[in-house]
């Protein structure tokens, strides 16, 4: 775990850089200066886009981690499989944009009555979707050579501080919203270029295809991966787009970012994943070329474990300031309805990056494809429940068929991954954390009714008395989750870490 512990770190590092700014990007400047119809139109193009690039990769990423351990060889320059990786998506990005210029019309009829400002900027989700799909491939490309700080750095940094000047300029009246959506084509397109700059820098990537190291059993193996991808795609990257594109099309633009806002700080949760899942993955598809088992299995489990325990302390900490967080946030009264949005969608991305982690083995496996049939299960399933709850339950429906969606996936999945690779993301650690978490949730509950009254009652404003307890709570529940994780020995290597650092710490000056 070493190398994975250190680029995890400095990857997470530049994802709460990123967070940070995001966070005075949403709070401070979004929410201000932007509508909650001009909020949804940007989160739905960014969607669409997502879900364009997605289906366009044609399963690259995937194919990257898997058969990148049959290509490697430093000396040259690991076969030229960075081609392939640059061919098949090109490939991929005409045959999705010819679906997406030819079924403009159904968008339109979906879009039309409750968001027709989407309609008016269709177009100019292609550029979006042509850039992220690129960022992917050479991210994923940088992910396997094990360097992933920089990649991270400029997805969640660099992108984050130019949209957050975009933002500021449509606020001073400099750009209008046109402006702005040009502003948000050129920022993805300049995050590829430093990406494909970094990855030539490493000198590892060759251009040149090496014929003869595509075996004719290779060859099969890549291309019955790649087709099986290709249609997993068409339902597994639907999935995390459903919820915002569901809420446009039946409630409007104006929901759309009230979810978003509620989204955003959800997101937060998963943050560590970013980082764990992205530099332990190719270790996991390394062990299981080798048939190690054992190691796949140990790398699950510790990386499911630290997502959790980071994922959970997160989660707690924005839960017991969502009220408060509602009151600094300008123009906050708008977007208190996504109060148990954030609930429900926090606690479906602890639940999927806590367990994502397992399901890598099987995609790695020769029993790839039996995780296609719960690919389309998922969405099927999120599909029926965005139709069905979203009339009865409005954003809290869509939230919540996003969790339960998940929830059966992963059950099921997980008891195959089991089955037939042999390895979980289950340890007993997890029950430690979830024991020590949820105490402290119960824990808010009785602060609330004894313990809040008390600085409520205090002769100062609301808003600096909220402060004061947010303050006090937040520094109280993070010393019980830090301690108890210490001494009830919950990870071995926060321990390492914490003993590393009380060490420096405490190491006199010479």
């Amino acid at each position: 775990m070493g190398i994975i512990m250190r680029q995890s770190i400095k990857g997470t590092i530049a994802n709460y850089i990123g967070i940070a700014v995001g966070f005075v990007t949403t709070f401070f400047v979004l929410t201000k200066y932007l509508t909650e119809e001009q909020i949804g139109l940007t989160r739905t193009m960014v969607d669409l886009a997502v879900l364009f690039s997605g289906l366009a990769q044609l399963g690259t990423t995937s194919s990257m981690m898997r058969f990148y351990p049959y290509f490697k060889d430093e000396k040259e320059k690991d076969h030229g499989i960075f081609f392939w990786s640059i061919v098949i998506p090109f490939i991929g990005f005409f045959i999705f944009l010819s679906v997406f210029l030819l079924g403009k019309g159904w968008v339109i009829s979906q879009y039309i009555d409750k968001a027709p400002l989407l309609v008016d900027y269709y177009y100019f989700i292609i550029p979006i979707a042509f850039f992220m799909l690129y960022m992917s491939v050479f991210e994923v490309n940088s992910n396997v050579l094990m360097r992933i700080t920089v990649p991270k750095f400029i997805r969640e940094v660099a992108v984050r501080v130019s949209l957050l000047l975009g933002y500021l300029l449509m606020g001073f009246d400099i750009i209008n919203l046109d402006g702005l959506i040009i502003w948000f084509c050129g920022t993805y397109g300049l995050a590829t270029l430093l990406n494909v700059i970094y990855l030539l820098s490493l000198k590892r990537i060759s251009f040149k295809p090496d014929w003869k190291h595509l075996t004719p059993r290779l060859k099969k193996d890549i291309c019955l991966y790649t087709l099986f991808l290709v249609t997993a795609a068409l339902a597994g990257n639907i999935t995390p787009t459903l919820s915002t594109l569901f809420v446009s099309a039946q409630m409007g633009l104006v929901y759309t970012g009230v979810f978003t806002i509620a989204n955003y700080i959800a997101t937060v949760v998963e943050i560590p994943y970013r980082s764990l899942g992205a530099i332990s993955q190719p270790q996991i598809a390394e062990a299981i070329k080798n048939q190690d088992i054992a190691t796949a299995d140990e790398l699950c489990k510790k990386v499911s474990l630290h997502q959790l325990l980071a994922g959970a302390f997160i989660f707690l900490l924005i839960w017991i300031n969502i009220d408060l967080a509602f009151q600094v946030l300008p123009n906050g009264e708008r977007y208190t309805a996504g109060k148990w949005v954030v609930f429900i969608l926090a606690f479906s991305r602890l639940f999927n990056s806590s367990l994502s982690i397992g399901t890598s083995a099987l995609g790695y496996s020769r029993y790839y494809y039996w995780s296609l049939i719960f690919t389309f299960l998922l969405t099927g399933i999120a599909i029926i429940l965005n139709i069905k709850l979203i009339p009865l339950m409005g954003m809290n429906g869509s939230a919540l068929s996003n969790l339960l969606s998940y929830v059966v996936y992963y059950i099921l999945l997980l008891a195959l991954v089991k089955w037939k690779v042999g390895t979980s993301p289950f340890s007993w650690p997890q029950l430690k954390v979830l024991v020590l978490i949820g105490t402290l949730f119960v824990i808010n509950i009785l602060w609330k009714d004894f313990v809040y009254p008390m600085f409520a009652s205090l002769s100062i404003k609301p808003l600096i008395s909220s402060l004061i307890d947010g303050a006090v709570k937040t520094l109280l529940f993070a010393s019980v989750v830090i301690v108890g994780t210490y001494y009830w020995h919950i990870s071995d290597e926060v321990n390492m870490l914490v003993k590393k650092t009380i060490a420096k710490v405490s190491r006199p000056r010479t």
